[in-house]
This record gives C-alpha cells, sequence and structure tokens, in this order.
C-alpha cells in the first residue's frame, strides 16, 4: 500500500502560512543538500495531492519556470508539471489544469489512491487542505521543513480537532537554516 507523505513549510512557532496566506517569511534560498533531499521525496512519488485553494498559484508558478529552459528550477518544474495531480475541492467539477483531476471525498478518495500500485503520494497543501488530511488521520510520513523564522501568526495544520501526537523519526538540519523533521503518527 502507498504511504500518504505532507511536504510543509513551517515557521519555528508552528505556522503554515501568514493569516491572510502570506508565504514571505519561507527560505527560499535553499542550499544543495535540502534541493536534493527535496528531488528525493519528489522522486519517491508518483501522485501529488493538493487543495483547490493552492492549485491556481501552484500551477501557473511551475507552468512559468518551464518557459525558460534556462532556470536553475526547470527539471523541477517539469516534474511538477509531468506529475499527476488530484486536487481536493469542493467547489469545481471540471478541472482547468494541465494533468489534474478533481476529487471531492478526502478520506474514500486518499484511501482508494493509496490502494493503487506505484510509488507512494505526496501532499502539499494548503492549510485547510491539510488540515482536513491530518484530521481523517490520512498521513503517513510528515516532512515539515521548519524555517528559521517566527511569524507570530497566521494559519496552522493542527489547529482545533486536528490534534496529533506523532513520533520523530528523523531531524535534519540544513546550511541555509531549515530543519526538517521527519514524524509519523505515534499510533502505528
Amino acid at each position: 500500500m502507498k504511504k500518504l507523505r505532507l511536504q510543509m513549510q513551517i515557521s519555528v512557532d508552528g505556522f503554515v502560512a501568514g493569516p491572510n496566506g502570506e508565504l514571505d517569511w519561507m527560505t527560499w534560498d535553499m542550499d544543495e543538500k535540502l534541493i536534493g533531499f527535496i528531488n528525493e521525496l519528489t522522486d519517491g512519488s508518483d501522485t501529488i495531492l493538493m487543495g483547490r485553494k493552492m492549485t491556481d498559484g501552484f500551477i501557473s508558478y511551475w507552468s512559468s519556470v518551464l518557459e525558460n529552459p534556462e532556470s536553475p528550477e526547470y527539471t523541477f518544474a517539469k516534474k511538477m508539471i509531468d506529475i499527476p495531480k488530484v486536487v481536493f475541492t469542493q467547489t469545481l467539477s471540471t478541472s482547468a489544469w494541465i494533468n489534474t483531476t478533481l476529487a471531492h471525498d478526502i478520506q474514500a478518495d486518499v484511501k482508494a489512491l493509496k490502494e493503487r500500485d506505484g510509488k507512494d503520494i505526496i501532499a502539499y497543501g494548503g492549510a485547510g487542505f491539510v488540515t482536513s488530511l491530518v484530521r481523517e488521520n490520512l498521513i503517513d510520513d510528515y516532512y515539515l521543513f521548519v524555517n528559521p523564522t517566527a511569524i507570530g501568526r497566521g494559519m496552522t495544520i493542527f489547529g482545533g480537532d486536528a490534534y496529533k501526537s506523532l513520533k520523530l523519526v528523523a531531524s535534519t538540519a540544513y546550511k541555509c537554516g531549515v530543519i526538517v523533521n521527519h514524524y509519523q503518527p505515534a499510533t502505528k
């Protein structure tokens, strides 16, 4: 059975975005070892899960990078566009995005995706969508990229009834200041 992995940027004070979805606090000048680790996570996946609100920005950003083959992000952008994406939405019935299908029932659809043959599944966000994955106990591996920034207030993925007991599997510090903490649910 496939695993669902979460790759999420988080501030040292536990926020995944500012109050209005701001991401300006994130570390963008990642070192080569961290970029290598991100590629390793991506290459171990054959499906990307996202919430509808994040998808427009995600696909438009990586599509724009593909317009410049000289970009250092070109190879990664090609992966982001080529890997099939499943977007969870309650409002859309058709997808306007390349290589993307829509899903509506988070519990049933994620379980069905996990039962398929192939590589693991990676989820990127946004905050509301990931909170739903946490609440439904669907995430097998949490890769939290702790940025060396405190933002004071914002969006979280563990609020309200999304309480989760986790066990630390590994923690790796990178030169750019990001620490990647790999957790699994403590009950598994």
